[in-house]
């Protein structure tokens, strides 16, 4: 195993506690800090306050050995040798990143400088934010001897971000000198040169000591860019294939049979060609409007991102139509919805589809029982339990006397139900898809009427395909 490196990392949310646990994983020695006494005061028990794929596990295996937590921030970075800013950045009135809480966290590092350290953007920030905390730091102060910003952006999916970080496409830092890419390179260097994928109970995936992570050294300013336009692009073929899935249905075809033939194309590949909700989380939206509002900064007119966010607005209103147009209205009718969160296999809410879509059928007057495996606590927070809305314990307890049922997350459970049990359960067989789990010509045969995105509706004999309807 490569030398240890003394990490502290500012930030236990879905960034920064999977990078201080998995720092923690490839033999890094870790102090995580957060100002949230009752965060800090549940890690240190062993407790994890979000939902994310092993990462209780590593928890529980490096606690107090590889990773403790604390509020001290000045002891910490004291201590360290690199200090990972993973923060908030959450979206401004303008659309660009908030940066307040990381110039406050600068702040502090520079009170608590005590020799060369190496402070790290771990947080996605907007091109040139190296040198405003260089600006910060030197008002405070501190010589340029003796710090070092680098630009290291996370490419973490919520869900898989444990394996995304230990079995990464790729490792960007972004580093103005070899004196500090060093630091970076001694860090990654369990991933880079293989070592950790030979330890026992190394965490399996795409990656091997034969086939190690690729480390690419840029300056800070591409490495800045690189984050912002990567989640960019994935935000464009999302919100163009959605768009592609209006064409779609409006004659007949199928959305997915089409990006399966766009897929094969090497060059355009399967991924994020998912028609459906549109895009939600705490990432692309906010990127996408960050990443827009540097180019108009810069005098660049990046039209397209604009276009990119419209079509994802747009999307859950094409959704909202289809629910009324196979219940014809909405006040008084009772609606199962399965998901709250943003995608499957976590519990975050942040800019969720589905609580976008769920607030429209209320405001239309629906009565609405909803499920999801994770993130009811959270959703619970900003839709609570009313007349109109409750929180059901099973896919099959919220589909009781339903009017229809809406899949607006694209959970693997909600993919695998027992349809039989699903259709009794139903007052009417009536599904509206969000995520396309399943396929029309089997769920037409299950006795359901189903409709998706971006593919022919499919009807009971009973009911039969309705007139167009024209909804203002």
């Amino acid at each position: 195993m490569s030398k240890q490196v003394s990490i502290c990392v500012i930030g236990s949310g879905y960034v920064g506690l999977v990078a201080a646990v998995c720092f923690a994983e490839i033999g890094h020695k870790v102090i995580c800090v957060d100002n949230n006494e009752a965060k800090v005061k549940q890690l240190r028990e062993g407790g994890v306050p979000i939902y994310e794929h092993h990462l209780p596990d590593l928890l529980a295996k490096h606690l107090n050995r590889g990773v403790e937590f604390t509020t001290d921030l000045g002891a910490a970075v004291a201590e360290c040798e690199a200090i990972f800013i993973a923060v908030g950045t959450p979206q401004g009135s303008t659309g660009s990143a908030d940066l307040s809480y990381v110039e406050a966290v600068v702040s502090e590092i520079a009170r608590a400088v005590n020799g060369y350290k190496v402070i790290v953007e771990k947080s996605t920030v907007p091109v040139y934010t190296n040198e405003w905390i260089s600006r910060v730091m030197h008002r405070h102060g501190v010589t340029p001897e003796n710090f070092d910003v680098v630009s290291n952006p996370e490419f973490l999916r919520e869900g898989t971000a444990i394996i995304d970080f230990l079995h990464p496409d790729r490792i960007v830092v972004g580093a103005n000198n070899p004196r500090a890419a060093e630091v970076l390179q001694r860090i990654y260097a369990p991933l880079t040169d293989g070592s950790y994928f030979s330890q026992p109970g190394a965490l399996p995936g795409m990656l091997s000591a034969e086939n190690p992570a690729k480390l690419l050294v840029t300056s800070a300013q591409s490495a800045e860019i690189i984050k912002h336009a990567s989640n960019a692009f994935l935000a464009l073929k999302i919100s163009f294939i959605n768009a592609v899935a209006n064409l779609a249905e409006s004659v007949d075809a199928d959305i997915e049979d089409i990006a399966a033939g766009m897929g094969l194309d090497s060059r355009i590949g399967p991924k994020f060609l998912r028609a459906g909700l549109g895009y939600g989380g705490s990432c692309f939206p906010k990127d996408v409007a960050a990443f827009y509002w540097v180019a108009q900064q810069q005098g660049v007119d990046f039209q397209i991102l604009e276009e990119v966010r419209k079509i994802n607005a747009t999307q859950q209103e094409v959704f909202f139509n289809k629910v009324r147009s196979a219940l014809w209205t909405l006040r008084g009718k009772k609606l199962a919805a399965l998901g709250l969160a943003f995608k499957g296999d976590t519990d975050d809410i942040r800019d969720s589809p589905a609580i976008d879509v769920i607030k429209k059928l209320l405001s239309a007057g629906a009565s609405i029982t909803v499920y999801d495996p994770a993130a009811m606590d959270r959703a619970k927070e900003v839709l609570p339990p009313s007349a109109n809305l409750s929180y059901a314990t099973s896919a099959y307890n919220a589909a009781e006397g339903a009017d229809a049922l809406l899949i607006l997350t694209d959970w693997a459970e909600f993919a695998k139900l027992d349809l039989q049990k699903l259709n009794q359960a139903l007052r009417f067989p009536i599904i509206v898809d969000g995520r396309n789990l399943y396929k029309p010509a089997e769920m037409q045969e299950q006795g359901f009427t189903y409709v998706s995105v971006g593919r022919p509706a499919a009807y009971t004999a009973q009911q039969g395909k309705p007139r167009k309807l024209v909804l203002s």
